[in-house]
């Protein structure tokens, strides 16, 4: 049972996408037509002030490895963008092939530059190191391949590790992963992980997510919410929009959502702040985000449903917060800032700053009852395609549902 990613597309982008569905009828739309669609959609970035960190930080000098179906290097947005890589898959091809597309638009939203009107990361001065794990049906298989993929990315100067997918599984199943995490952890990679996109139906915990040191991130919407299918529990560290997320769907664009879009952001988030800071460990790093999170104001710290809370780099990078405090602790083990709720505190109140953005500030909880929520479609398979699910095609009108693939490889948005 391989591997799964958590990433879905849902809805067509604008009116003008909508307009466009009858010029692809006649004749087509021409590509950059449809491509600017893609920079004009990215609204998380004007949310997240993106504009103001780029006068501080793009990410220059990090390198992050996307642990996927590989990238697409040729695509406007991600030319020179991506470095050599390695195809970790039981037939290797290239890492550079990526016939699912689910790899490459992880690695367009961490670091992008918005060419052609492509997908603008947000940290596009960062440096994309593929690493191809596509994997068969057997358990045993896919926790080498993703092992191997790991480790590759640790000896291979990735900083930061995004790990777009996940395994309903228990740890012991895992060995050659979970010992490779230990080993990347160890080697100075921060690694952030996919929580799954079943809203806790299966009862499963999504591993490396689940594995300690891991950042494991859940998904909040446009409003700062947590979304109702993004899975709770201990594994949850952070967590970032996922919700509203223009992407790739071939020769068209999408809408999508899913734990895969919100662990690109994070991962992206944290290149930003690597790069002002190279003399960090990955340990001050995650710390100083773990500091500057938007807070729930409701139950305990960690959160069952935002962890810590909602990434905010431009408190580190524009309002200068965060004390990276010690080189050599993770502050996930050491549990740096958990809290007990206070008593006359309720589920429903929303995150701390409210004259900030809200899906940049509210990390507010969902109700218990939405962590039984379905998502996207079944889950017969180990590793889950962070966030794969129903997609409408923007200009075409087109909504179809990703079948999550049972014989072999991850199931992608």
């Amino acid at each position: 049972m391989p591997f799964q990613k958590y990433g879905a597309r849902q809805r067509s982008l604008s009116a003008l996408a909508t307009l466009g569905a009858g010029l692809m009828v006649l004749g087509g739309i021409a590509p950059a037509a449809v491509a600017q669609d893609i920079s004009s959609q990215q609204w998380y970035l004007k949310d997240m002030q993106a504009d103001g960190m780029w006068k501080v930080s793009k990410g220059k000098g990090i390198t992050v490895a996307v642990v996927d179906t590989g990238v697409n290097a040729s695509i406007s947005e991600l030319q020179g963008q991506v470095l050599g890589g390695a195809d970790m898959s039981r037939r290797p091809s290239s890492a550079h092939k990526d016939t699912d597309g689910h790899g490459t638009n992880m690695a367009a939203l961490i670091a992008g530059t918005g060419a052609n009107g492509g997908i603008q990361g947000l940290a596009p001065e960062a440096k994309i190191l593929p690493v191809k794990d596509v994997q068969d049906a057997r358990v045993d298989s896919a926790d080498g391949i993703v092992g191997r993929a790991i480790r590759y990315a640790a000896d291979h100067g990735a900083q930061i590790i995004n790990i777009s997918q996940g395994a309903e599984a228990v740890s012991s199943q895992l060995p050659r992963t979970h010992s490779a995490v230990n080993y990347a952890i160890r080697k100075g990679s921060l690694i952030f992980a996919a929580v799954g996109n079943t809203g806790n139906k299966t009862n499963g915990v999504a591993y490396p997510a689940g594995f300690p040191g891991v950042v494991g991130v859940g998904a909040i919407d446009r409003e700062g919410k947590a979304t109702k299918w993004s899975n709770s529990g201990d594994q949850v560290g952070l967590v970032a929009i996922g919700d509203e997320i223009p992407t790739h769907c071939g020769d068209n664009v999408c809408t999508s959502h899913g734990t895969s879009q919100a662990t690109a952001i994070t991962s992206a988030s944290a290149a930003l702040i690597w790069s002002k800071h190279p003399e960090w460990t990955n340990n001050q790093v995650l710390r100083v985000m773990m500091q500057t999170a938007a807070k729930p104001k409701s139950g305990d710290i960690p959160s069952s449903y935002v962890g810590y809370g909602s990434v905010r780099p431009r408190k580190v990078l524009i309002d200068g917060e965060g004390d990276p405090g010690p080189a050599n602790t993770n502050p996930l083990l050491a549990r740096e800032g958990a809290t007990k709720p206070k008593p006359s505190e309720s589920a429903s109140q929303p995150a701390e700053d409210d004259s900030q953005p809200a899906s940049d500030k509210r990390a507010a909880e969902k109700p218990a009852q939405e962590a039984k929520a379905s998502d996207d479609g079944g889950n017969s398979t180990l590793w889950v395609a962070l966030g794969a699910g129903v997609v409408v095609v923007a200009g075409a009108a087109v909504a179809f549902t990703v079948v999550r693939r049972r014989g072999g490889t991850m199931a992608r948005p």
